[in-house]
Parts: C-alpha cells; sequence; structure tokens
C-alpha cells in the first residue's frame, strides 16, 4: 500500500468532540456533510454559490492545520486578531507522510491585512507588495511560498486578477502540484474550475459532492452569458 504524501489526506468530526448541529454553523449542509468525512486530493477545487459555506470550510481546514485565520503561515499568527472558530475546534486532520504545517493560507479578502502584518515585522518583501496592484502583490506573494512548498489554502484567489493573471495563477498551480505539494482552493471562477487534473467538489443545499466541471451550472451560464450578454442583461434594466 503506497504511502500518502498528501498535507491532508481527509477531514472529518473529531470523535471526543460534543457538536450541537442546531448552532452556525453546523446548520449550514456543506459544514455537516464535512463533519461526515471528505477526502482530498493533491489538487481539490470546492465551487458554490454565495453563503454555501467555501470560506467557512477552508478557513476552518486552514485553522486545523495550523494557519491564521486571516491568513497567512504559521509564523504569521496575529496577537488579537484571530478569533474562536468553532468549527475548527471540532474538526480532526488525516496528514500524509508530510503533514506538517508548512505552506500558505491565501485569502484575498484580507490579503492588506497579512502585508501590513508583515510590513510591522521588518519584511522588506512585504513592503515591495505595498507598491503593487493588488492582482501583482497575490501573485508575487505565491510565488515566494512556492519555495517553501507545503500546502495552500487559496480562498477565492481569483479576486484581483486578470484573465491573464489567472492564467499564471494556475501555472503556479501547476508547478506547486508537479513539485509534490497540494493545493485546496474554493473560487468562482471558471478558469480556477476548470485546472487539469483537479478534483471538484461542488457545495449547496445537498452538502458536497463531486462535480464535472462542464456540468456546472455556473459554467454553463458564463458561456451563455459571453455568448450573448443581452439575453441576460435585459432583465436587469428597470
Amino acid at each position: 500500500m503506497a504511502i500518502s504524501t498528501l498535507a491532508i489526506r481527509s477531514v472529518r468530526a473529531a470523535s471526543e468532540v460534543d457538536i450541537n448541529l442546531e448552532q452556525w454553523p453546523f446548520t449550514v449542509p456543506s459544514v455537516r456533510a464535512i463533519l461526515r468525512g471528505i477526502d482530498f486530493s493533491p489538487l481539490t477545487v470546492i465551487v458554490g454559490e454565495n453563503g454555501a459555506g467555501k470560506s467557512v470550510l477552508v478557513e476552518a481546514l486552514a485553522v486545523t492545520y495550523g494557519f491564521p485565520a486571516e491568513g497567512g503561515t504559521s509564523w504569521d499568527q496575529r496577537e488579537g486578531i484571530e478569533g474562536q472558530n468553532i468549527l475548527a475546534e471540532c474538526l480532526e486532520l488525516s496528514k500524509g507522510a508530510s503533514g506538517g504545517r508548512g505552506g500558505l493560507f491565501f485569502r484575498a479578502e484580507a490579503a492588506y491585512s497579512l502585508v501590513d502584518f508583515r510590513v510591522s515585522a521588518g519584511s522588506d518583501l512585504a513592503k515591495r507588495y505595498l507598491k503593487q496592484s493588488h492582482g501583482e502583490s497575490a501573485l508575487d506573494m505565491l510565488l515566494a511560498a512556492s519555495a517553501r512548498g507545503g500546502l495552500w489554502i487559496l480562498d477565492e484567489p481569483e479576486s484581483g486578477l486578470s484573465f491573464e493573471g489567472q492564467l499564471k495563477l494556475i501555472s503556479l498551480i501547476h508547478e506547486h502540484i508537479d513539485a509534490g505539494h497540494q493545493v485546496i482552493l474554493c473560487t468562482h471562477s471558471p478558469l480556477l474550475m476548470c485546472i487539469d487534473d483537479a478534483r471538484v467538489l461542488e457545495i449547496g443545499p445537498w452538502g458536497v459532492h463531486d462535480a464535472v466541471v462542464d456540468e456546472l451550472e455556473v459554467v454553463d451560464h458564463w458561456k451563455r452569458f459571453l455568448d450573448s450578454p443581452e439575453r441576460y442583461l435585459r432583465y436587469l434594466r428597470s
């Protein structure tokens, strides 16, 4: 039997924890599904509508693994910022042979908070990020993280990235996977949903299930919109 080298092989509810299923976020169907157990691949892409629980899930995974809730590496913990993550306290990770705490949790909405923290810590590299656009700094941050390897957990990393920027991100992800590391990301971007060899998990009122990209409703909508925008826009006019 081959030994798994994935940083996170699977996640499920910790056996010794009492969980109140009537308390948020355990009322969210996708959260209940993760409590029952989910396996991960070298590249796992999580998709779903706003409010389905994508960010809730990846933040809990990140915190359980040892990353700060606001994003960064395991060495970027910010005193006074990190609050209690109820879901993370109830999860148990199954790690592979390389499982540790190396890698990066990147969440686009908190990227500037991470940069400010690193600047205050005296990072010259972080000072350069302040002179860049959001998209440029995001790509440079991931490029710098690639030298350290480990697990990447990415929360809507397409924010601030152009079409070309997203293609560069896909290239970085491919290089990271090819080097033997792992990536878990959630996204609304049809480009990132189409990354080669990704396991796509769709979350919604049903919980979590494997999905085929070409069969996703959001991908179908993008294709239809780009083919004929007026079919959608005409319904938005008052």
